[in-house]
């Protein structure tokens, strides 16, 4: 039996964490049925907005072992 499509994206849940960081969000959610919720605030205030040379991204050990098993070669 084929696999179905992902409900949501690796690629969706970095944008809309992305854009929850950007507008100050205290949250965000996904519910099995795949809908992201970002639970904002009154008194959010955006971070500011970074050109992402100063900032180092360091991969979850979660993710680094996904990585290091569906690497080819």
């Amino acid at each position: 039996m084929p696999r179905r499509p992902a409900k949501v994206t690796q690629a969706d849940l970095a944008r809309a964490i992305r854009a929850a960081k950007e507008a100050g969000a205290s949250a965000v959610s996904v519910d099995a049925d795949g809908v992201i919720r970002i639970a904002l605030t009154s008194s959010a205030v955006p971070t500011k907005l970074t050109t992402g040379l100063d900032e180092i991204w360091v991969p979850s050990e979660a993710l680094q072992r996904y990585l290091k098993r569906t690497e080819s070669g």
